[in-house]
């Protein structure tokens, strides 16, 4: 018997101490687990999209504008990069993305926005994760985004509004205009958009649609630059801009794979579709200049190229090659057609097209993605006409939020403090003016 008992003691003993671990830890909630390869993909998808703000988009506009008001436009994208961060802590991240109040299938206030919950990102610490990399990494990741939306909205009215402006623009437009689409998009079950269904992969309404239809509306409220369109105001260094455009390329790999929040096939996805869409779109367009002038241009194939990044956004999770090459075209012929045709027909002063290439091939990605979508990339079957509706809905709704928000904010801007700055100033240039410095030497200056 003693033998027995001897033998017996081992086992019962790790039995009854399992026995006394199960109370301790069956019902505590385990921690997200954070995968270290996502999140090396996220961090490195979070510099890519900063990159694309400074100093991408910079050399692109600053290139496409007159060298008297080059630095002007450094100086916006990067006070913007400043200003968007400080906000986005405060209380945009927590606007945008915290679900406190959200219900499934109800529309309520927070359907529309978030709450002050997560304020100065009360709540984050170095433990709390979003899927499988830290809260802190997507963070920083949406930041990027409501950093280039702004700026891409600055190319609307360039070279004749004051700095100050711009600023108390940005503030407000990103709490009223951005914030709410980006919630209703990208905050989850019981957001608007996320109920009605829409896929929105990486921006098409949140950034390219809001941006595009909100710069059409400022540079409506601003007026036209000083003798638009008669006088040849041309760009004083396609070489920078071509730089800026080749920079934006590589940067919307972090913008698009990135918005997988993950490492694995859908980025890899995502990064194939975006590539061929602007690497379609550079073709077409250099081929319709080609065939309309005899002669295509360095800065056509970059607004080309550019068309078809900004199209494939919205989509470039949910469709496989066929579609992106598509998308690449359709969006790259609109697009042509309101840069080159229309916008000169109705006489509007959208400096760097901001309208023309984001805000046309933002709303012609988000819809056309319903037509190309794959049950393999959704995940489950997609039914066509549902989802066109859903999508039109989505894009429908931005351009009201965007256009409404974006007059209310400039009207009161030039109401209260005005918004350009004078003609003499104007005709000499905003850069010494508003910054006390030139992008070049005086003799230098065209």
């Amino acid at each position: 018997m003693s033998h027995l008992l001897k033998s017996l003691c081992p086992p019962l003993g790790a039995l009854l101490l399992a026995w006394l671990l199960i109370p301790a830890t069956a019902g505590a909630a385990e921690p997200p687990a954070i995968d270290s390869g996502d999140t090396a993909w996220v961090l490195v998808a979070t510099a890519l999209v900063l990159f694309m703000t400074i100093p991408g988009l910079s050399l692109l506009y600053a290139g496409m504008v007159r060298a008297k008001n080059a630095l002007s436009i450094f100086m916006q994208c990067f006070a913007i990069t400043s200003l968007v961060t400080v906000l986005w802590m405060a209380y945009g991240y927590s606007l945008a993305f915290d679900t406190t109040g959200q219900s499934e299938g109800q529309i309520t206030l927070h359907s529309f926005i978030g709450s002050f919950s997560k304020a100065f990102l009360a709540g984050v610490t170095p433990t709390s994760a979003v899927g499988t990399i830290p809260e802190s990494v997507f963070i920083c990741f949406q930041l990027t985004f409501a950093i280039i939306t702004p700026a891409l909205i600055i190319s609307a009215f360039a070279e004749r509004v004051k700095f100050s402006a711009i600023m108390i623009f940005t503030a407000i437009w990103l709490t009223v205009v951005y914030l709410p689409i980006c919630h209703m998009t990208w905050s989850g079950p019981g957001a608007l958009f996320v109920d009605f269904g829409v896929f929105d992969f990486a921006g098409g309404c949140v950034v390219e649609t809001c941006s595009g239809v909100s710069g059409l509306v400022a540079a409506l409220v601003v007026g036209r630059r000083m003798g638009y369109p008669h006088t040849p105001m041309l760009p004083h260094s396609v070489a920078l801009a071509v730089v800026g455009g080749g920079m934006l390329w590589v940067g919307w790999f972090g913008f698009n794979a990135g918005s997988a929040v993950s490492a694995g096939g859908k980025a890899g996805m995502a990064m194939l579709t975006t590539h061929v869409a602007s690497a379609v779109a550079a073709c077409v367009w250099m081929g319709i200049e080609w065939i309309r002038f005899g002669k295509p241009s360095a800065l056509g194939i970059v607004t080309g190229s550019l068309a078809g990044l900004v199209a494939i956004t919205p989509a470039c999770g949910y469709v496989e090659l066929p579609g992106a090459m598509a998308i690449g075209a359709s969006a790259c012929v609109a697009c042509y057609l309101f840069v080159s045709v229309l916008k000169r027909r109705f006489g509007y002063d959208d400096t760097l097209d901001v309208f023309g290439v984001h805000g046309i091939g933002g709303i012609v990605g988000t819809i056309l993605l319903a037509c190309f979508a794959t049950e393999a990339m959704v995940g489950k079957p997609v039914d066509m006409a549902a989802q066109l509706w859903a999508q039109t809905k989505s894009v429908a709704i931005t351009i009201a939020w965007a256009a409404a928000g974006t007059f209310i904010v400039i009207k009161l801007i030039d109401l209260t403090m005005g918004l350009r700055v004078p003609p003499h100033v104007e005709a000499a240039g905003v850069d010494l003016d508003q910054h006390n410095e030139v992008a070049y030497s005086l003799e230098e200056r065209v």
